[in-house]
């Protein structure tokens, strides 16, 4: 039996998820359709690949091997894809949080009025190389560190940080905080594509609590019930505003460095004429060889 494109993809959702039901609501299918691709991927391999569970699933020594090479089939698949599609009619700028806040529409309105034949569309993509592996952008707004050596960026702009609160919370009567008076409340985290790490705090002076959390969407929703604060970028605050969240500066924290990123090996037309435009929406920025 061949391995199919399908069966990956149903792997890497399942482990990527923890469950075969987050995983088919990942991938807009049903669970039994998910259980039978995986299914039928370890017995076209002859070898089990997760331990299921009533609550979870977990790799087995085979999975562990077998996920690596299933992303890394699905990322060159994916790049042969869209290097076939590169007659389409749009730049498909990827983000995983926010595009770039109130500076989104200054640059589209720009690479407009210099491009009127390629529209600049923003596209959101929780992931860690924001639409980039799967193929789904072009070009990928980065805000955390994107060690991977397919990809190269340029620096575009810096942003500063902001707390996010429930409007319900004592903090959100401040016009800025520190990051010393979040410590007492659970902080929400996204470690996946989010930019918060312990690392802002000095060591053991973190918050006590900490709730994963994925997307945006999920992190707001817990912010605003009141049973998390979080941090995040100003183009977070500008681009997600939400009934029951209050965005407040935070004047101790370190700035969040902003790049675009692209394949190494496959640069869209029109790179260095959207990095020129992008670093003149923000204006004056960090020192511009910072690395990512």
């Amino acid at each position: 039996m061949d391995v199919e494109l399908r069966q990956l993809r149903a792997f890497v959702a399942v482990v990527d998820a923890g469950t075969f039901t987050d995983a088919a609501t990942a991938l807009g299918l049903s669970q039994a359709a998910v259980s039978r691709s995986v299914a039928a991927l370890e017995a076209a391999l002859g070898v089990r690949l997760l331990h299921r569970t009533t609550r979870q699933v977990r790799l087995t020594s085979a999975g562990v091997q077998a996920v690596a090479r299933a992303r890394a089939a699905l990322d060159e698949v994916a790049h042969l894809r869209r290097a076939v599609e590169r007659s389409r009619t749009e730049l498909r700028v990827g983000y995983a949080w926010a595009a770039m806040g109130k500076h989104t529409r200054r640059l589209q309105r720009a690479w407009a009025a210099r491009h009127p034949g390629l529209p600049l569309v923003f596209a959101y993509s929780n992931t860690p190389a924001a639409g980039l592996v799967d193929g789904s952008a072009d070009v990928a707004v980065i805000r955390r560190a994107l060690p991977d050596p397919r990809f190269d960026t340029a620096l575009v702009g810096v942003e500063a940080r902001h707390a996010a609160v429930s409007t319900d919370n004592a903090l959100a009567r401040r016009r800025s905080v520190r990051l010393s008076d979040l410590v007492r409340y659970t902080m929400a985290i996204d470690d996946r594509t989010g930019t918060t790490t312990m690392d802002l705090w000095p060591a053991g002076a973190g918050p006590a609590t900490v709730r994963a959390t994925r997307g945006v969407d999920e992190w707001l929703t817990l912010i605003a019930a009141n049973q998390a604060v979080g941090l995040t970028s100003e183009a977070t605050a500008n681009q997600n505003p939400r009934p029951g969240v209050a965005y407040r500066r935070v004047r101790d924290a370190p700035p969040i460095h902003v790049w675009l990123a692209w394949w190494r090996d496959d640069p869209p037309a029109g790179l260095d004429d959207l990095i020129r435009l992008t670093r003149a929406a923000y204006g004056p920025a960090a020192p511009l060889d910072s690395p990512p």
